[in-house]
């Protein structure tokens, strides 16, 4: 079964299919340390991975396994990052979250946004009952940007990862469709205390 690659909009964000003109942004993000210090794989080397990354969503949406959209700025369409949803089981009515963004672009809600906007054409689509999605223990605005959406922790998975000789753990999100709530859509920055 072929998954469409959705467009979505939301108050600031356009999500949409990646396209061979993401190949630069997209190395630019998962080649930088700084952004990539907290994921389960090295920051990458070589503009192909890039490529292969852009094909690999291709892929998923042909086999139906997934959605990957690259998130643009709508103001000026600046290239933000990318949100997906991958693994995603028709029999179990699940999937899994995640999110990318270019350290420029983090603090202003974009991530919660784009994931709600996201979850709300999945649980619509897909007709999915559970979304889950992992995050490194030390990423407290990674964990921050789940709890906003609806996700709550349901444990930790101890030295799950081993990046570049680097043990980490990290923390497993749920979220059920009967605890799912579409019209609590977030934009903009939380306010901070």
């Amino acid at each position: 079964m072929t998954l469409a690659t959705p467009i979505l909009h939301t108050a600031r964000l356009r999500l949409r299919p990646f396209t061979e003109a993401d190949a630069d942004h997209l190395f630019a993000l998962h080649g930088s340390t700084y952004v990539m210090r907290y994921w389960d794989s090295p920051p990458w080397n070589e503009r192909a991975r890039a490529e292969r990354f852009i094909k690999m969503c291709r892929t998923m949406a042909d086999d139906g396994t997934g959605a990957r959209v690259a998130i643009d700025r709508a103001s000026d369409g600046a290239f933000v990052g990318w949100c997906g949803l991958t693994a995603w089981d028709e029999n179990y009515r699940s999937a899994s979250l995640g999110y990318c963004l270019r350290d420029a672009m983090w603090g202003n809600g974009f991530a919660t946004e784009a994931a709600h906007a996201l979850l709300e054409w999945a649980f619509d689509t897909l007709d999915l009952n559970r979304v889950q999605a992992e995050t490194d223990t030390r990423n407290a605005a990674s964990a921050r940007v789940l709890e906003k959406i609806g996700f709550v922790r349901e444990g930790t998975l101890r030295e799950d990862c081993v990046v570049n000789g680097e043990v980490s753990d990290s923390w497993v999100f749920g979220l059920l469709r009967r605890e799912w709530r579409p019209s609590a859509a977030p934009s903009g920055p939380a306010s901070r205390p």
